[in-house]
């Protein structure tokens, strides 16, 4: 006896949000095009390293690129969790200009959060859709170079203690695992060098968006894209309404010196990436569920855009 084909109702609602992830996908495929084959850098810090779902949201991101074709390099910090352990083991922490001071003590408990904690907890979350991550510490193959930073302070020159800037990179280090087909992942601490390019024997704490940037500039990457925890760059702090979408170089080069402390160092790793060859760099809401995703693969953007003085915005 043959049975009767099955007869489906007719859901107008289904249809419509499958259409809607279509015109989504399709929205997407120019610059999935654009994109397939470079290398974009990822910051990743601030809420999204701390709340549950923007941390797998994030690592299907990572992997959505893999994907589609493209090099994702992840260059992450880990504050929330080193103030956390630092509180743990009452080690006072203090900032100076947007930089954390880094005593021998605090040091260890930097290394070892950001290497054995928050680099493995990322890579098991990307590796939860396969196995893709590889974790690499700016201490591995000498991947970073750096050597000790002070700030000025009310025109006075300040220590920061173990607290480095970058001033090299090692590109192969991360080359050889983007050819082998994984996603790198970094944690932004580094061996020092004297002037004259010998190991000191210290490890340096590296501000993760720093890192980042100067990552993005070594690999040629296409697109650094940093998340933070407020929408984007206001031209008038805290007036929600001045969000700035995109800027060129030479205007943030004016903007800087009077930005809040703690933007300093993403816009400084954001023009320092431009200023040497790297087409965009964005920073993006990372308390948004995706955030980086729809700034790489939609034309309607988020956050700002940074981009050379020599392109028309």
């Amino acid at each position: 006896m043959t049975e009767k084909p099955t007869v489906l109702p007719r859901d107008e609602s289904t249809l419509s949000a499958a259409a809607e992830k279509a015109e989504v996908l399709i929205e997407a495929l120019p610059w999935i095009q654009k994109f397939a084959g470079s290398t974009i850098v990822i910051k990743y810090g601030g809420n999204a390293m701390v709340n549950d779902q923007l941390r797998r949201a994030f690592a299907e991101d990572v992997v959505f690129l893999r994907h589609v074709g493209v090099d994702p390099v992840v260059v992450h910090g880990g504050g929330p969790q080193i103030n956390a352990m630092l509180d743990a083991l009452g080690i006072v922490s203090e900032f100076r200009s947007g930089h954390r001071v880094t005593t021998a003590e605090a040091m260890d408990v930097v290394r070892m959060v950001l290497t054995g904690q928050v680099s493995r907890e990322l890579i098991g979350l990307i590796n939860s859709h396969g196995p893709y991550a590889v974790g690499l510490s700016g201490e591995d193959a000498a991947l970073l170079q750096a050597r000790r930073k002070t700030v000025e302070i009310e025109g006075v020159q300040t220590d920061l203690g173990l607290v480095g800037e970058v001033t090299g990179v090692n590109p192969e280090a991360v080359q050889d695992i983007l050819d082998a087909g994984r996603i790198p992942v970094i944690s932004t601490i580094a061996p020092e060098f004297d002037p004259e390019g010998n190991p000191t024997g210290e490890v340096l704490n590296i501000n993760a968006d720093a890192a980042a940037g100067a990552v993005a500039s070594a690999l040629g990457a296409s697109k650094l894209v940093m998340l933070t925890d407020v929408e984007g760059l206001y031209a008038d702090w805290p007036d929600k309404s001045s969000l700035i979408s995109s800027l060129s170089a030479a205007d943030l080069r004016a903007m800087l010196p009077t930005l809040e402390s703690g933007m300093i160092p993403k816009m400084a790793a954001a023009l320092t990436a431009v200023d040497s060859g790297v087409p965009r760099a964005h920073i993006v809401d990372g308390r948004q569920p995706h955030s980086m995703l729809l700034e790489i693969v939609t034309s309607a953007g988020v956050g700002t855009q940074i981009v050379p003085d020599e392109d028309t915005i």
